[in-house]
């Protein structure tokens, strides 16, 4: 659709959407603290709540906000088609998009709460500061030039999966915790798929860049 188009300026409606999925990731993130994980949620090890409390619901509740949330996220791709910003849809883009619509879907169909759900309490934080990050980036020149920090998030989603890849692999360690041990296979293997994709990345994007700026100055 966009060969023989002419790239879309889409500055302000960039600096909304990405307003309004930080206002979006805060709420989640808000939802996982007082739903569980900073509420009573033991970081050892988490049954499901199959019950109907309204604890229960409520966590399941933040459960279907946040796989909705995987479709609210396909709207960059969009945008980088849009822009014609083709570099930008890598296949770390693809993957990480593609499939955790899916993904997330066993999640809250099957488990929607309890030990995996540490998976979506890390995310929704880094999207927080992800977010703000594009946020500020369609504001311009003027703005961008204060973003020096942009390698530091990528850092930090590294970190992100490393700890869920931990969270998750204690369980094979423990026989003691009514939690369905292929769940937390399933989420430490997609941790460590992303932490190694996200790896990839960094050294494309700024470690082989520094080795040829240092070589240009020599």
């Amino acid at each position: 659709m966009m060969e023989n188009r002419k790239p879309f300026e889409l500055r302000k409606v960039l600096i909304v959407y990405n307003f309004a999925q930080v206002l979006f990731s805060a709420w989640l993130f808000y939802e996982s603290c007082i739903g569980g994980w900073l509420n009573g949620y033991n970081i050892r090890c988490e049954p499901v709540d199959y019950s109907y409390s309204p604890g229960a619901l409520r966590v399941a509740r933040g459960c279907w906000w946040y796989y909705i949330s995987k479709f609210t996220e396909f709207f960059d791709t969009f945008f980088f088609v849009m822009r014609k910003r083709y570099d930008q849809v890598s296949t770390l883009h693809v993957i990480h998009h593609g499939i955790m619509p899916c993904s997330v879907w066993w999640g809250v169909k099957f488990t929607p709460g309890g030990h995996s759900s540490f998976f979506g309490f890390l995310n929704t934080f880094v999207h927080i500061i992800m977010y703000t990050y594009y946020m500020l980036a369609a504001m311009g020149p003027k703005v961008q030039k204060y973003l020096w920090w942009k390698k530091y998030l990528t850092v930090l989603q590294m970190i992100q999966f490393v700890l869920v890849m931990v969270h998750s692999f204690q369980l094979f360690f423990r026989n003691d915790c009514n939690y369905p041990i292929g769940f937390a296979y399933f989420i430490g293997a997609h941790a460590a798929m992303f932490y190694f994709l996200f790896s990839d990345f960094y050294k494309q994007a700024y470690l082989k860049r520094e080795q040829k700026v240092s070589l240009y100055e020599r």
